[in-house]
């Protein structure tokens, strides 16, 4: 798998200031970029806030909100000046991205009020390649930017977008920039950050499309994992992720979580929805450890969490479990999440939470 970090952001800073070099003698102020209601001189004052902005985050492990700063340019700065700071502050970003440990979640306000390394790093590749393309749009210039740059995007940020086979018009029409053949144009438009959740000893990390990939390759899914894993049923399920998003119905909230022993950063099993809830509000969970970690009620742990996140929303009423007969250790855990049994043929048993639950409550983390 093909990471998301320091390496990308300069690549991209690197494409946007080559071409921007290029149209600096225009005027920037007269023009406005692309679909956008700022000029391309805004325009190009964005991609350098944000890429110092998400620095400043990761740099400054800022958890609560953006940080109290902002940059201004001098009076009388110039295109060309403009395009300086860019590359400075791309560079300060990949420097961020590439010192941040794998672990810290620093503050984003969207979707979930957090992002990690790769988060921040797509985000700022996904801002410069976005504005730099309204930049040229307005100053009337061709710009694509690698392929390759936009599906690691895509992939990571963009997890409900069904992939194109031109990678770059996907990224465009799924940030309301352009039109594809077999899609509405999108006048509303979100990335998505992975979902992380809070237990005692474990974090629950959301898995994206392309860490879904590398692990059904058998990768690692850019995962550290103690000594057995990741377990078969893990690959499996990074399958069934793989396909959805393949298929543009995949929905990162009820996709699969990798489970991170808090300790020592090791993954130890993943756990997650076999899909979204049906119109009852029932929606089905399945998990797996690697053999090194059983024993320790990690999965229980786990358990409880998710099922007191996802209790409390709106969309779910009920989790169930399928389990077989003869997997009497699965039958302990979901038995001290709190689950019932709630009926069984010759080959299993199925199990039942229904929310809220009093017994959640010891489980319930804030985002």
């Amino acid at each position: 798998m093909r990471g998301m970090g320091g390496d990308q952001v300069q690549e991209a800073v690197a494409g946007a200031v080559a071409l921007l070099r290029t149209v600096t003698g225009r005027d920037w102020d007269a023009v406005r970029a692309g679909c956008l209601e700022w000029s391309c001189r805004r325009t190009a004052e964005h991609i350098a806030s944000d890429l110092i902005a998400y620095a400043g985050q990761l740099a400054g492990r800022a958890t609560g909100a953006y940080l109290p700063f902002e940059i201004v340019m001098d009076d009388g700065t110039d295109a060309a000046g403009v395009v300086d700071v860019i590359e400075a502050t791309g560079a300060l970003l990949a420097a961020a991205v590439r010192t941040a440990p794998r672990e810290l979640r620093a503050f984003h306000p969207y979707p979930f009020r957090g992002a990690g390394r790769e988060g921040f790093a797509a985000m700022g590749v996904t801002e410069v390649l976005v504005h730099t393309h309204d930049i040229a749009q307005g100053l009337g210039v061709a710009y694509e930017p690698p392929a390759e740059l936009c599906e690691d995007v895509l992939a990571r940020i963009f997890p409900q977008v069904r992939p194109g086979q031109a990678p770059w018009p996907t990224l465009l029409w799924a940030t309301g920039r352009g039109e594809l053949p077999d899609r509405a144009p999108l006048t509303e438009w979100r990335w998505s950050n992975n979902l992380v959740i809070e237990a005692e000893r474990l974090t629950l990390q959301g898995v994206t499309p392309a860490a879904a990939a590398d692990l059904l390759m058998g990768g690692t899914g850019g995962f550290r994992w103690i000594e057995g894993g990741p377990f078969e049923g893990t690959r499996d399920a990074a399958g069934m992720i793989v396909k959805g998003y393949e298929a543009g119905v995949h929905r990162p909230e009820w996709g699969m979580f990798v489970l991170v022993r808090t300790a020592d950063g090791l993954a130890v099993g993943g756990m997650g929805f076999h899909g979204v809830p049906d119109e009852e509000g029932r929606a089905e969970v399945g998990y797996d450890l690697a053999e090194n970690a059983r024993g320790h009620g990690y999965a229980t742990e786990a358990l409880g969490a998710l099922a007191a996140k996802y209790l409390a929303r709106d969309d779910a009423k009920v989790l169930f479990a399928v389990i077989d007969r003869d997997n009497a250790a699965s039958q302990r855990v979901v038995a001290r999440a709190g689950f019932t049994r709630v009926s069984e043929d010759a080959d299993q048993y199925a199990y039942e939470l229904a929310g809220p639950h009093p017994a959640l409550r010891v489980y319930a983390r804030e985002d």
